[in-house]
């Protein structure tokens, strides 16, 4: 395995809905009889794929399948994807909390984990306890974990409570106290599910410093979570899994872009769609909205020294209602750029409708934006929030700079702005 820490080989997990365990007892029988004879497992070669969405006509499911990847030393791998899709289940499987029906993994090194809160702590013991019966689970001295102790618990921040059981912890106490454990005590794998969102802003920040020189002193590190800044700010590869197979492994920047993309084309709201939302009281109907150059032309990218405006047709159903809009401008990673409300058109803010189809238009001004990815998510609402929705990632757009100073020349320029600002020159005298 060379430096290779992890090595998963056509790894998959099979569960019978309903039942715990692997079924009844003819099935385990039945399985029992084909190992004996050296044949394949009967039931490998039914169920049907983890996909929550349908419903299906097999009792068995392959929450895994087909899963094949390697972590090396030092390497922090981020593992993305929708929820249901198989990631804690893998997590679950490389920390020995549960078995695979087939495949194979390697592991060099000791392994720990932070799956759940409640996981690997033993509730009627106090903090002191479970941190030295942390350590001798994985295999170390009772003068090793006394070495690591007060670093472990000044990183927690629950000294007070430390000979208190942990029973009457909170969940965030309780996470503290498990990932200080689980990052101080050398394991040669750290492995960290979603449950770092339980604690606060300020220790999530903490724990990611602690993952960085964890994977700096050669050690790997697994992380799962959904705040895609967190993981390209963290991981160095990405394993994107997708009904339980694995649907790409690669640099950290091209798996979280492709995860995006994907749940952005969902959201698409496509020019010729009509009737696409309509209030629960029946007052007004939104029917399109797109991106248009000046000329009228429908775009998905624009240069960014020129203007576009985004359309927004719509339909007052009932006389004498309101409605109004706002954009909400984020790059493709989620983050929140500005918004921007129509209540700067004249008279329209407030202002009462007849029935009957209408045009609302947002201009964006040339030399705003640097040459990126734009999501623009839209907002509308009524005269009370009970007439109010959000369609999140209703459009996205891109930024192209075919001007002198292009990025490709003078290298990238960051941020999310580029204005076009007056510089003036002048001699002294």
């Amino acid at each position: 395995m060379s430096d290779t820490v992890i090595k998963v080989e056509n790894l998959g997990k099979q569960y019978h809905l309903g039942q715990v365990g692997t079924g009844t007892i003819t099935h385990d029988l039945n399985r029992w009889w084909h190992r004996l004879r050296g044949k394949e497992d009967p039931y490998l070669k039914i169920g049907e794929t983890n996909d929550r969405t349908k419903k299906g006509k097999s009792d068995l499911v392959w929450a895994l399948r087909d899963i094949n990847f390697d972590v090396k030393q030092g390497e922090v791998l981020g593992i993305i994807g929708k929820n249901g899709a198989g990631k804690s289940t893998l997590l679950k499987i490389l920390s020995r909390v549960t078995s695979p029906t087939v495949g194979e993994i390697k592991v060099k090194g000791r392994i720990a984990s932070l799956l759940e809160v409640g996981t690997g702590f033993h509730p009627e013991l106090t903090g002191r306890e479970n941190i030295f019966l942390n350590g001798a689970i994985m295999g170390m001295s009772k003068q090793e974990i006394s070495s690591k102790f007060d670093e472990i618990v000044d990183f927690s921040g629950v000294e007070r409570y430390i000979d208190t059981p942990v029973k009457r912890y909170s969940s965030g106490m309780y996470v503290r106290l498990a990932f200080a454990v689980a990052a101080h005590l050398e394991p040669e794998i750290l492995i960290v599910d979603e449950v770092l969102a339980v604690g606060d802003a300020e220790f999530q920040k903490k724990c990611m410093g602690k993952m960085k020189d964890v994977s700096g002193d050669g050690r790997a590190v697994l992380f799962v979570s959904h705040n895609m800044p967190a993981v390209k700010n963290l991981c160095t590869k990405g394993l994107l899994i997708e009904k339980g197979t694995v649907r790409m492994c690669s640099y950290i920047n091209h798996v979280v872009s492709t995860y995006l993309t994907d749940e952005q084309l969902n959201n698409v709201w496509k020019i010729d769609t009509v009737d696409l939302v309509q209030s629960q009281k029946e007052k007004y109907k939104v029917k399109s909205i797109c991106v248009k150059n000046i000329n009228g032309g429908i775009i998905s990218e624009f240069n960014i020294s020129s203007s576009y405006f985004v359309e927004i047709k719509f339909e007052i159903l009932k006389e004498n209602s309101s409605i109004g809009f706002s954009l909400v401008f984020s790059d493709n990673q989620g983050t929140c750029i500005f918004g921007s409300l129509n209540n700067t058109e004249p008279n329209f803010y407030g202002k009462k409708l007849s029935k009957g189809k209408y045009v609302a238009t947002c201009t964006v001004d040339g030399n705003l934006f640097n040459n990126i990815e734009l999501m623009l998510s839209l907002i509308v609402f009524g005269s009370q929030w009970t007439d109010s929705y959000v369609i999140e990632n209703a459009l996205k757009i891109k930024g192209l700079d075919d001007g002198f100073l292009k990025g490709d020349y003078y290298g990238e320029y960051g941020g999310f702005f580029r204005p076009k600002l007056k510089w003036l020159t002048i001699k002294e005298d």
